[in-house]
């Protein structure tokens, strides 16, 4: 209501909200690399799909596998393609999304109105690190349990069971205290166990010991042997003793882990147990004087679950100035060189891993060597570019 009759207030439109979002530029660029990298990636994991249904197309055919089963397993697998699939889409999708606007002169219009180069690839190197954090995570925590479901389904398949089976016929070893178990078979219950024999080496006692039994289950961070035979043997061979425990025998899980871990095949397995595990094993390897090429090979892969991912960055930083450089070109180019890269790439992992396996170089170093040399090839480049 006017305060003074016969005036009217006047009406001011309230402003519009500030919006939040990428600036123009970076969005454009944003959708044309959208469309390559995810073709890429699908193309990577469909080819990996296909390979792997080559070895289950047996079982599927000629064994009457269920075509669910089979699908479980193929499915499962793929996440363990996780880190080589995302530097190969950030390669290509840079190739081409890159090649493309070099093509249509869009770079040149950007750098010609005053838009530097480095700018203009701040989107795409920051996408790069993006999309490392999520491979690792991905290779981290998904592709473990998801690998192991994949094992379990082959062997429901192998032994058409009517649920998911424990791997059969396992060795497991503690790294603490040098102990090895071998597990013949595990009930579907996953914690009670058939036919198993432990393996104590001569660390706090001047006998190795072989424990022995018919039937044995997992209590908390525990194995718990029932009726278990102690044979001990003498340094030179001969056996000094026999006993039967009357009483259950308890033995304690590799790095007190919990039963579901220490079955687990990926758990187990150097390429598909997390760093946190893979770290605590070789730590405890290195305090028990455990070492050679078995040790370098365990630091070598230590390295790799780091370095691989991060190489959707060092594929970025490589890629762009290859685009600029050669995107009038065409398409074909782009696709050519991307394969091309990824060859050199692995090349290089092949070689620099045989020689961090022979204590030639650091295991770690080895590991991250390829994208020191990619990552520094890349930056000269850009800077060449930017100048």
């Amino acid at each position: 209501m006017s305060a003074f009759p016969g005036v009217r207030t006047p009406v001011y439109a309230r402003a519009a909200p500030p919006k939040i979002g990428l600036p123009i530029m970076d969005a454009y660029l944003l959708r044309e690399l959208a469309a390559p990298f995810a073709f890429a990636l699908g193309a990577f994991f469909l080819f990996w799909f296909a390979n792997i249904f080559v070895l289950a197309a047996d079982y599927l055919v000629n064994k009457n596998a269920p075509i669910f089963l089979v699908l479980r397993f193929l499915l499962f697998r793929v996440p363990q393609a996780t880190p080589m699939a995302f530097p190969f889409a950030c390669l290509f999708g840079v190739l081409l999304a890159f090649g493309r606007l070099v093509a249509d002169n869009e770079i040149n219009a950007l750098r010609t109105s005053g838009v530097s180069f480095l700018r203009i690839i701040r989107l795409p190197l920051i996408a790069g690190i993006v999309v490392a954090l999520v491979s690792f995570l991905i290779n981290e925590h998904v592709a473990p349990v998801t690998t192991d479901l994949s094992t379990r389904s082959f062997y429901q398949i192998l032994y058409h069971s009517q649920t998911l089976p424990v791997e059969p016929n396992m060795f497991r070893s503690d790294p603490s205290t040098g102990n090895t178990f071998y597990i013949q078979s595990v009930a579907p219950d996953g914690k009670t166990m058939q036919n198993i024999m432990i393996y104590q080496p001569d660390r706090t006692s001047p006998f190795q010991q072989i424990l022995t039994a018919k039937s044995a289950h997992i209590d908390g961070t525990e194995i718990v042997l029932e009726h278990a035979i102690r044979t001990q043997i003498k340094a030179d061979g001969q056996i000094g003793a026999v006993d039967v425990e009357a009483k259950e025998l308890r033995i304690s899980l590799p790095m007190g882990d919990n039963g579901q871990n220490f079955l687990s095949g990926s758990m187990n397995d150097t390429y598909t147990m997390d760093t946190k595990r893979l770290a605590q094993d070789i730590k405890f390897r290195k305090q028990t004087g455990q070492g050679g090429t078995d040790l370098a090979g365990r630091e070598l892969t230590l390295g790799s679950k780091y370095a691989y991912p991060f190489a959707s960055f060092i594929a970025v930083v490589i890629a762009v100035p290859l685009a600029v450089r050669f995107g009038k070109k065409g398409r074909m180019l782009g696709i050519v060189m991307s394969l091309v890269a990824l060859l050199v790439y692995y090349g290089m992992v092949a070689l620099a891993g045989a020689f961090g396996k022979n204590g030639s170089l650091d295991p770690y170093l080895a590991a991250w060597l390829p994208n020191i040399i990619l990552a520094g090839v890349g930056s000269f480049l850009i800077w060449r570019e930017d100048r």
